[in-house]
């Protein structure tokens, strides 16, 4: 398992958190039949050298069935938590990224996790309406009495996460150390929720020269690249909407070609590609099987040249049969 190093701060003390760059994504987890499934893919997990964990306020139980995990298993402080809050459908309608919501949130996420601490909190939406100023204020109350150790977005603009980290520098508050927006191989032709912001060149160039981190969701695009999907196979009215387009078969067929010369599948090419970028990354996976987190793992471990990234980018290249 490979990490990356996030910072926090604990008792007005910054400190670097050792993370897997595979987070084990919970979402799905209302799914299961029964939560010992769950329990098990998050004991194998562990076994293989994960230690962080992802979860939302918003989504179905997943806090509470990560959270009676964590108690059982007597490991809290051997993990990591990244949950989110402050999401626009969770309990009543319409914007919720404001002093009020963030504060009954944090609250219920760290009732529902077992815990007196949250060690990545991030906001799930963002609402232009507010101005970062009062968000900023109150994600600092909650860092300076221990109940989170560090702040992030997802699904906010860079130009909002640098206009809010701008503001904390010139007060001396805890600005976001981390993003969360979607990033993955194939581009999504329209956001696959509303509110959600997906990486394009310009956000790629902000974190290349920030080195913010980026934490991807649906870093392997909804399983893509997986082989259960094709042109002709439009039976998934979401997949299509999203992410059928020329380009992103294109892609398709470029991380097939290349995961032939590799061994290893198109999948794992894929997320490769979201770890391979040019400043640091890591990726939510949402395994329900050993065989998924471990084919997780292996494309966690390929290393992709420039030329490669650049033929997945479907820009010139070397590597013959690009454009």
């Amino acid at each position: 398992m490979n990490y990356i190093t996030l910072k926090g701060l604990v008792d007005n003390k910054s400190i670097e958190k050792r993370c897997s760059r595979l987070i084990m994504g919970t979402a799905s987890f209302y799914q299961f039949e029964d939560k010992n499934q769950a329990f098990t893919i998050m004991d194998q997990y562990v076994q293989a050298g994960g230690n962080m964990f992802d979860s939302a306020h918003q989504y179905i139980n997943s806090e509470e069935i990560l959270g009676e995990w964590v108690e059982s298993r007597g490991i809290r402080k051997d993990i990591y938590i990244l949950t989110k809050g402050a999401h626009p459908d969770d309990g009543e309608p319409g914007p919720r990224v404001n002093p009020e919501a963030i504060n009954k949130d944090v609250k219920d996420s760290l009732a529902r996790l077992r815990t007196d601490y949250i060690d990545f909190y991030a906001l799930h939406r963002d609402d232009l309406s507010v101005k970062v100023g009062p968000i900023m204020e109150v994600l600092n109350e909650h860092i300076a009495v221990g109940r989170i150790h560090a702040i992030g977005a997802s699904n906010w603009s860079h130009t909002r996460i640098q206009e809010a980290n701008d503001y904390a520098a010139k007060r001396g508050l805890i600005g976001f150390t981390f993003s969360s927006p979607n990033l993955s191989l194939a581009q999504c032709n329209k956001p696959r929720w509303a509110g959600c912001v997906s990486v394009n060149e310009e956000i790629s160039n902000w974190h290349k020269g920030t080195q913010l981190p980026l934490l991807s969701w649906s870093s392997q695009a909804g399983g893509f690249f997986s082989g259960r999907f094709s042109p002709e196979n439009r039976e998934n009215e979401e997949m299509v909407e999203v992410y059928y387009s020329e380009d992103n078969w294109e892609r398709y067929k470029r991380a097939h070609k290349l995961a032939e010369e590799k061994g290893a599948s198109a999948i794992e090419i894929a997320l490769a590609y979201v770890l391979n970028q040019p400043y640091p990354t890591a990726a939510i996976i949402g395994p329900e099987k050993v065989e998924e987190l471990l084919s997780s793992i292996n494309g966690s471990e390929i290393q992709l040249t420039s030329e490669e990234m650049e033929l997945l980018n479907l820009r010139e290249s070397k590597i013959g049969g690009a454009k």
